[in-house]
């Protein structure tokens, strides 16, 4: 909002209004504020939690000072809901088709969280929202951004190719102006609306979804596309839920990889860089460094309370909304191949629970006793349970998650 009003002042001539149309001062504003609103905004929700006694109740699963957290309030993820979506309101452009799209993305799943975790808290039902009914709702909003990102109009790529490139009915031509280099003069930019992706690793690092089932012309390309971002949103959605299970640990591991995305945002987004780096230029995706510096801001300023001893915890309000903006920002940019290795965390968590409950169904069916791999799972309960102390399993995940965030970015140019 902030945005049109400095836009028409920069228009009258005001002085310092044109600072505005600078990425990085919106960024940095973007920031900082998501970190007040998250202290302050923080501290009044804990206290109103407190006296409405809204706190969670914690089983009793034989873990290292796990009575003392019995009663910490929670829903602390409308903190960082609110964090990421009222700098977004005030300092990006609210008629972007990404903007819009990560607003969708983060209410939609915020409220399925927020959902469970009234029913958990105020319906007195441990089980919280069902678990199917969690899956539909986090499908509805894969379908909408996957119908978003693979039909509107607005959502195109620039790519380099060879001059002798023969052009399909979805690609033009567009100005040469972002050459910068003489060896450029063999290689063209065509704008395109396929659904082209990064491959990490590879030094011809695209891949078009279409080309699976042949589709030049991108008539039945949704048929492939809409359920990888269906699957990539439970995935990631799922696996961040998971990881929330020690004071700190999903937020910091959310921040790490949304400092990555950023990175990879402002290149993708940035003709300059994206030419040097031999990578797709997305136009108008700037604005989605506006939304992931909010959401890093919103992050580190719930660690403020999240960080042990907790204060407050996210709920499902926060992790299923974490893993979602993280799932679906990744596909906007054209990188969600790098997933696996940005949201490694996540995904081990999730491995973990798959390994532990499916080789407990097949040695109970064969022995008649079920067995376990892990002592106990997600992962770190497994340390947990070895005697290790919360506060080091946490900081050795941030550890690996920045290690991972960094490998993240190398793929820039490592291939």
């Amino acid at each position: 909002m902030l945005y049109y009003l400095f836009d028409y002042l920069d228009k009258l001539d005001f002085p310092g209004a044109g600072v505005f149309h600078y990425i990085s001062f919106r960024a940095a504003l973007a920031l900082i504020f998501s970190l007040i609103i998250s202290v302050l905004f923080g501290q009044k929700l804990i206290n109103l939690l407190k006296r409405q006694q809204i706190g969670e109740t914690v089983r009793d699963l034989g873990l290292a000072g796990q009575n003392e957290k019995s009663g910490t309030p929670t829903m602390g993820g409308l903190i960082i809901l609110s964090a990421i979506l009222i700098p977004t309101l005030l300092f990006a452009k609210l008629h972007n088709i990404y903007v819009i799209t990560m607003l969708i993305a983060t209410v939609w799943l915020g409220m399925i969280g927020f959902i469970d975790d009234y029913i958990k808290v105020f319906k007195k039902n441990k089980e919280g929202l069902k678990g199917t009914s969690k899956i539909i709702g986090q499908i509805g909003v894969g379908i909408i951004v996957g119908c978003i990102l693979y039909f509107s109009d607005d959502v195109k790529v620039h790519k380099r190719v060879p001059n002798t490139h023969q052009l399909t009915q979805d690609e033009t031509i567009v100005s040469k102006s972002h050459s910068i280099s003489a060896k450029d003069s063999n290689y063209i930019w065509i704008e395109t609306r396929d659904m082209t992706t990064t491959v990490p690793f590879m030094k011809s690092n695209e891949f078009n979804y279409n080309w699976l089932i042949g589709d030049t012309n991108k008539a039945y390309g949704w048929l492939l596309f809409i359920p990888m971002v269906i699957f990539i949103v439970i995935a990631v959605s799922n696996g961040a839920n998971m990881t929330d299970g020690l004071d700190g640990l999903a937020t910091g591991t959310s921040a790490f990889i949304g400092i990555a995305l950023a990175v990879l945002a402002y290149v993708s987004s940035n003709v300059r860089f994206a030419d040097y780096l031999d990578v797709m230029y997305i136009p108008h995706a700037e604005e989605m460094v506006i939304f992931i510096a909010a959401f890093v801001g919103a992050c580190i300023g719930f660690l403020w309370y999240n960080s042990y001893p907790a204060q407050v915890f996210m709920g499902d309000t926060g992790s299923l909304a974490l893993g979602g903006i993280i799932a679906v920002f990744a596909i906007s940019i054209r990188k969600e191949l790098l997933i696996p290795v940005l949201c490694g965390v996540f995904l081990v968590e999730n491995l973990s629970v798959i390994m532990q409950v499916g080789w407990f169904k097949i040695t109970k069916k064969r022995f008649g006793v079920g067995r376990r791999i892990f002592l106990m799972a997600p992962l770190h309960h497994h340390y947990q349970k070895k005697g290790i102390h919360e506060a080091k399993i946490v900081a050795r995940f941030w550890i690996i998650s920045i290690l991972l965030a960094v490998i993240t970015i190398v793929t820039l140019k490592l291939r």
